[in-house]
């Protein structure tokens, strides 16, 4: 049995798993990972991200360049030209990301899925009775980014980026076996709320749900970073994106719940369990 091999029973022991990225001070580890990632010295830098490759399957062989300066540089890497193909269809929105996905299907009223049997409501995620009102029994997809994947997020559609709210909150993990356990956990993390305007009235909003050891949630077009801070705030960036453009990234893997109003149908390959790819069909427009 190889190390790595060895490595993934132990972690892929639920109960395990959960102690030992739940049961811990979550902020204060995440800070510290934020900063600690950032040390530019090679012995540092080589010997982090070789521990990372020991946890988890990381596949760099699409990144734009070959040598990091940092533990996040390499987590934030880019992708080279042509990586990650757009479907250019007009009627399909994509995966904003890579990702696999979790629960997924139509909002039933205000209510969807953390997992089978434990619900959350529209209003609880997006702490926006207005905007919640859009997706009543519409459709909703969540799509979880693991520790190795790429951590960049893109434009679903052709939109304009009318409003972020950032909510504070706290940094449970969200891989399954938190998501079991913890009741409503995307509604208690911190996250982002991005609402996109794809024009002729169809309003789509991602929410960029961070997690334990997610230092920042970054975006392009925003001078305010929306990272850690115990504080609430809202802006109108009406920034113009095309389809595939990038939009921000995650310090680390966490969770893109995708929103969408009744009308639009979700993809016949968007099933539980399913490994996405950024650029990828998720979404029909009606």
């Amino acid at each position: 049995m190889t190390v790595r091999s060895a490595i993934a029973r132990l972690t892929d022991h639920e109960g395990l798993n959960f102690l030992l990225t739940n049961r811990v001070p979550r902020r204060a580890l995440t800070r510290f990972v934020g900063r600690f990632s950032r040390i530019e010295q090679p012995l540092v830098r080589d010997l982090s991200i070789a521990m990372w490759r020991l946890f988890c399957d990381v596949d760099l062989s699409d990144a734009r360049k070959s040598s990091f300066a940092s533990m996040r540089d390499c987590f934030t890497r880019e992708l080279r030209e042509g990586a990650r193909p757009i479907d250019p269809d007009h009627g399909v929105l994509v995966s904003p990301c890579d990702a696999i996905v979790g629960a997924a299907g139509t909002v039933v009223e205000n209510e969807l899925l953390q997992v089978k049997g434990a619900p959350y409501t529209l209003e609880e995620l997006l702490c926006d009775a207005e905007l919640a009102a859009l997706y009543r029994n519409g459709r909703y997809a969540t799509l979880r980014l693991t520790a190795g994947m790429y951590h960049r997020f893109h434009a679903p559609f052709d939109c304009r980026v009318d409003q972020v709210t950032h909510i504070a909150g706290d940094a449970w993990n969200v891989n399954p076996s938190a998501l079991k356990r913890v009741e409503k956990i995307y509604c208690k993390n911190e996250r982002a709320v991005l609402r996109l305007d794809l024009g002729g009235g169809q309003i789509v909003t991602l929410v960029a749900v961070a997690a334990i050891l997610v230092a920042d949630v970054r975006l392009r077009f925003l001078d305010i970073p929306v990272e850690g801070r115990d504080r609430n705030w809202t802006a109108h960036p009406a920034a113009q994106l095309a389809k595939g453009e990038e939009m921000g990234w995650f310090e680390q893997g966490s969770t893109i719940i995708a929103l969408a109003p009744d009308g639009f149908s979700l993809c016949d390959t968007i099933q539980p369990g399913h490994r996405i790819r950024m650029g990828e069909p998720l979404l029909l427009r009606p």
